[in-house]
């Protein structure tokens, strides 16, 4: 699988697969109405999130980094337009990330290293309506990449562990590291009052 999705034929294919993602975030609830407001700010949240993820403040030996706010992107998607919409461009980021770093040792790997562990940011949607909503839906997203993570590192990476611990173990410690640094990091700056307003400003503006 790890020569297909370096293969040209492999990334036509992702390119294919996003561009419909992309298609049925423009498409609105049951009217199936084009939105293009909301096409606009989910491409900008994706185009944001892929650029962050690039701007590593600190890599880990085996995978995994603390970026520069490139999970945030995603979660205020699914904020600002709902879950449905949240997920799908979070299933995008993963998959731009798969075209141009590709690591992939089996299908279930892919999926929760991928599309599924980016768009778990996207549950950010679920918390939209209630009080400090940005900072719940981004613990929950967090906790649903996380969660992708050690499963991940646990069914396939295991062997990697080193010794004093098991596959579960290490899995929950190592991809807590780099984890929770952005997270607190992030959670900081977005309960700063005013950027705290901006966001909540502009969720109701695009209610209106």
């Amino acid at each position: 699988m790890q020569a297909f999705f370096e293969s040209t034929t492999g990334k036509i294919a992702v390119i294919v697969v996003i561009m419909i993602l992309l298609l049925l975030i423009a498409m609105g609830g049951r009217e199936k109405k084009t939105d293009v407001r909301a096409l606009t700010i989910s491409a900008l949240m994706i185009a944001l999130a892929t650029v962050l993820g690039q701007i590593k403040i600190f890599s880990m030996p085996q995978g995994g980094s603390v970026t520069l706010f490139s999970i945030l992107p995603i979660v205020v998607c699914g904020y600002l337009l709902g879950t449905r919409r949240g997920v799908m461009a979070g299933f995008c980021v993963g998959l731009i990330n798969l075209i141009f770093g590709p690591y992939v040792i089996h299908p279930v790997q892919l999926l929760l290293d991928y599309p599924v562990a980016f768009g778990a940011l996207g549950l950010s949607g679920l918390t939209a309506n209630m009080k400090n909503g940005l900072t719940k839906g981004y613990i929950v997203g967090i906790i649903g990449r996380y969660i992708c993570a050690v499963l991940s590192g646990v069914i396939f990476f295991g062997e990697y562990a080193p010794e004093g611990f098991n596959a579960w173990t290490w899995s929950l410690w190592y991809n807590l590291t780099y984890l929770a640094a952005e997270g607190v990091i992030t959670l900081i700056v977005i309960n700063i009052p005013a950027v705290k307003n901006m966001f909540n400003s502009f969720r109701t503006q695009l209610a209106n």
